[in-house]
């Protein structure tokens, strides 16, 4: 540390990895084996060697030294070529899945790694499209389920991917642009129509369902009636975290939101005797309790209810240094707030929280026929250096979903290009203009 005295650390390590934790009223110790960070891995070099490849088959190759943690990796080419490839260094577990410690005494131990052409892979699907969101993408023909994992996100970003491109066999740009920008919720599409045979006695919770009866379904940031429903959403994740998760459990395991509706859409048991009686009052409670909070919230009044605000859906990017930046520094590091829409459902995530906290920072829309039309955004600006105009320019056209343009040729970088910093190792000063 800056300005202190050196300290003496001890660090254990054991033949399966770095010992986390100590336990030593029970005398035991936990490791963790990390795959990825095998000597020699190099991970992200092998993005070198795919930027390189000139067809399916170098591209393949190339992707079999990406020793990272699992990934989707997609081509296209000139020629109409599209395909699928998963990376990443998977180790091999033959009597043990992994989602739990076990001894480590021999008895379980990775039986090497899976070559990385043996994952799920695909070319040229017969569709004319391959949707990957982080959703359950493996074939179930796959033979390698001892290198698998157990869990994925909820599929409906991927539905909803599946289910634009479906319709529409000739996209632009523009089509994929309005794709990575889409708030459309399948979940809200599903939920809402339960409501329908419930009335509630609050006259406040009635028009609350009122206004969900003309939604269109979209978390769009202006929207009253997506305001109304996510906030419902995550009352029914809550409560059914608390209905059906054993107090033993809290903590250890999860529940989706697939799986949540599934039992709401057929219920059974667990809702009561009169299963049907049972999960309307699921769902009234979880309304009512959504009502309440918005208005706490934000007030009695439903017009002022809209979701992208900063009290409700929106995102600031706070710097990361507590206690270590002073306020003007934290003034020009710290960028937002800027309304958003969305949650973690829609093929434009802007995960579940009211500030965003994951997504997409980059987007990039490319168009191989003429590299000089793909387009991108990053945000909160191509520097890292919060005096700089660049780090928080491109910001607030991120957060509206923008993007500009990605120049490749040369002629048409240097046109646009106004600064350009150099940097020598040489220990001389670099030049900027």
């Amino acid at each position: 540390m800056k300005n202190a005295k050196p300290v003496t650390a001890t660090l254990r390590y054991t033949v399966h990895g770095p010992v986390t934790y100590i336990d030593s009223v029970n005398r035991k110790a936990y490791a963790l084996k990390c795959a990825w960070l095998e000597p020699g891995g190099a991970p992200y070099l092998a993005s070198l060697r795919m930027n390189q490849a000139q067809n399916w088959d170098e591209f393949r190759e190339a992707c079999s030294y990406s020793h990272i943690p699992g990934e989707n990796m997609i081509w296209a080419d000139k020629k109409g070529n599209i395909g699928w490839q998963v990376v990443g260094i998977a180790p091999v577990r033959k009597n043990f899945s992994g989602m739990v410690p076990v001894p480590g005494d021999g008895r379980y131990e990775w039986a090497g790694y899976l070559p990385i052409k043996e994952r799920p892979h695909l070319l040229n699907p017969e569709k004319g499209f391959f949707a990957t969101a982080n959703q359950n993408v493996t074939p179930a023909s796959y033979q390698h389920w001892d290198a698998v994992n157990y869990t994925w996100a909820d599929a409906y970003r991927g539905d909803r991917i599946n289910e634009v491109l479906e319709k529409n066999s000739k996209v632009t740009m523009k089509d994929m642009e309005a794709l990575q920008a889409d708030y459309f919720s399948i979940p809200g599409r599903t939920l809402v129509p339960l409501l329908k045979s419930l009335t509630f006695e609050d006259t406040l919770v009635q028009q609350a369902k009122d206004r969900l009866s003309g939604w269109d379904f979209v978390l769009g940031p202006e929207s009253v009636p997506a305001g109304i429903y996510n906030l419902w959403e995550r009352q029914i994740m809550q409560e059914a975290r608390q209905q059906f998760i054993p107090k033993e459990l809290t903590g250890l395991v999860s529940l989706q939101l697939t799986k949540v509706i599934s039992w709401l859409q057929k219920p059974d048991q667990r809702f009561g005797p009169n299963a049907e009686v049972g999960r309307d009052a699921f769902l009234k409670k979880t309304f009512e309790t959504a009502v309440a909070e918005l208005r706490k919230k934000l007030g009695n009044s439903p017009e002022n209810w809209q979701y992208g605000q900063e009290k409700y859906k929106h995102v600031t990017l706070v710097n990361r240094l507590p206690g270590l930046a002073n306020e003007q520094w934290k003034k020009r590091a710290d960028v937002g707030p800027a309304p958003r829409g969305g949650n973690s459902h829609t093929p434009n995530s802007s995960g579940g929280f009211d500030n965003q906290s994951s997504g997409a920072s980059f987007r990039l829309l490319v168009d191989v026929s003429d590299w000089d039309a793909a387009r991108m955004i990053n945000t909160p600006g191509q520097s890292g250096d919060p005096t700089s105009s660049y780090y928080k320019n491109l910001f607030d056209l991120w957060a509206k979903n923008g993007y500009f343009p990605a120049y490749y040729s040369e002629d048409k970088i240097k046109g646009v290009t106004k600064e350009i910093l150099l940097l020598s190792p040489s220990g001389k000063k670099g030049k900027s203009k």
